[in-house]
């Protein structure tokens, strides 16, 4: 059988890039990890400065946001997530995320879906998802001489 032939995997995130949210936020940096176009399941880590605001978004599933440093928040929220706390957002979730001013903030992500950017009237101006993802981490990778890894396999 196939799946005998998956292997546990360690991923080298020193091999990995960093690469601007665009067209977003360009000082916001995310480290794509791995993506699943089978459970549309993508892991990315995000770095931002303490000081930016994404559009506020909508998820169509799960997502598992753990604090490595700085501070943030939802401003749909009354709670604050800094270094060591774990965010569990259920799908169909919708909020607008803000740095605090601590310092940088960095984030581990595992997202399952898509996020649906959404302007001030409700309408749509962006779908991500680990396509997306992988979309611009490859072109990423092109436009800087990088040869890209195959963040789809599951032993790598």
């Amino acid at each position: 059988m196939n799946f005998e032939n998956i292997d546990t995997g360690c991923i080298d995130l020193e091999s990995l890039p960093w690469i601007p949210f665009t067209p977003y936020n360009p000082e916001v940096m995310l480290k794509y990890v791995k993506f699943n176009p089978i459970t549309g399941e993508m892991i990315v880590f995000l770095k931002a400065p303490g000081d930016m605001e994404m559009p506020r978004h909508h998820h169509s599933g799960t997502v598992i946001a753990y604090t490595l440093t700085g501070k943030w928040k939802y401003k749909e929220h009354d709670w604050t997530a800094g270094p060591n706390t774990v965010v569990y957002e259920t799908a169909s979730s919708e909020h607008t995320p803000v740095a605090l001013n601590q310092g940088e903030v960095i984030v581990f992500n595992v997202i399952v879906g898509d996020l649906v950017y959404l302007d001030d009237n409700n309408n749509v101006i962006a779908i991500e998802n680990w396509k997306t993802g992988m979309q611009r981490y490859l072109k990423f990778c092109e436009d800087n001489g990088i040869e890209p890894q195959d963040l789809t396999a599951f032993n790598g």
